[in-house]
């Protein structure tokens, strides 16, 4: 996926989703057409980003040949919601591929002209889910090309109690992950052209990088054992990440080199998903530290400052 794109939003090392599809994999079967129907509904579907500033953690909106999964479930008679399952749904998995609008693999069909259903959203599409409140996930630790920060992008949506219709479904997709954005600016005892000339890496330690996700609920739980994320570096010289939502354990948290020199910062914190969280690292020799202060995209009114040494 690009960063040319028409939708606002909300919220690859290789990195996909466990059992990615290739696109070869043997599809799941949809349902038959309605037989108590002689002019049963197809099923259209419409995908919106969660309007909000530069929390789409890589793109903007969809492009072409970008593959979904659509679960649907049918209400019960009296309209109550049934549970989403990970097989027997009305509509179990289905791939749906965008080229302007979404086409499924195969035609799939309201029930009747009656009966509502909830729908649900996943990006990307993996073949095979054997639980879907339990689906494998997972970021690179490697960030560092486009392609493996991308590969860690999840995207969640649902629609709830859908009558039938002949227009397409509207699903808002928001991010599953947490995005890190790491600025490194020159304190005292460094220039921006000292620091432009000097051997500057950033990591991230403590991080679990393996999760699972309830599709019905678009709950992320982190797994696994930590590591450290070696984050993105961005055209203007900052540094970004896709983390599990997870809480890290005090420790040091980034560790900036420079020339060979480690700076820590010292810090638990919390990685909310479909938030970012903006980490600005100050470099400052005569501290021998580093100043840092953190924005996060939802401003919750608390300086998460502190001091690395």
């Amino acid at each position: 996926m690009k960063k040319t794109r028409k939708i606002p939003i909300l919220l690859l090392a290789t990195l996909t989703l466990c059992a990615c599809s290739s696109g070869e994999e043997e599809q799941p079967v949809p349902p038959e057409p309605p037989t108590t129907s002689t002019n049963p509904i197809p099923i259209r579907i419409n995908t919106v980003m969660e309007s909000i500033n530069d929390t789409r953690a890589t793109d903007y909106a969809f492009e072409a040949g970008d593959r979904i999964g659509i679960y649907v479930v049918n209400r019960k008679a009296g309209g109550t919601a049934n549970t989403l399952l990970s097989q027997g749904n009305w509509v179990d998995n289905m791939r749906f591929t965008y080229d302007g609008t979404w086409t499924p693999d195969a035609p799939v069909y309201w029930q009747d002209e009656n009966t509502h259903a909830d729908f649900y959203l996943y990006y990307p599409h993996t073949a095979y889910i054997g639980d879907v409140a339990a689906m494998p996930v997972s970021v690179s630790a490697d960030q560092s090309t486009e392609a493996a920060y991308k590969a860690g992008d999840l995207l969640v949506g649902s629609t709830q109690d859908v009558a039938p219709t002949e227009t397409a479904v509207s699903i808002t997709a928001r991010h599953a992950m947490s995005l890190m954005s790491i600025a490194v600016v020159p304190g005292n005892g460094f220039t921006q052209e000292s620091l432009a000339a000097a051997d500057v890496s950033v990591r991230i330690n403590g991080i679990k990088t393996h999760a699972t996700v309830n599709l019905a609920t678009a709950t992320v739980t982190a797994t696994g054992e930590t590591t450290s994320v070696t984050p993105l570096q961005e055209a203007d010289g900052g540094y970004k990440a896709l983390i599990v939502p997870q809480s890290v354990a005090q420790g040091n948290l980034v560790t900036v080199t420079v020339d060979g020199r480690d700076f820590n910062l010292q810090k638990a914190f919390t990685f909310e998903g479909g938030k970012r969280h903006r980490f600005t690292v100050v470099l400052n020799k005569t501290s021998n530290g580093i100043n840092v202060t953190i924005d996060q995209w939802e401003d919750d009114g608390i300086d998460h400052g502190g001091t690395a040494e």
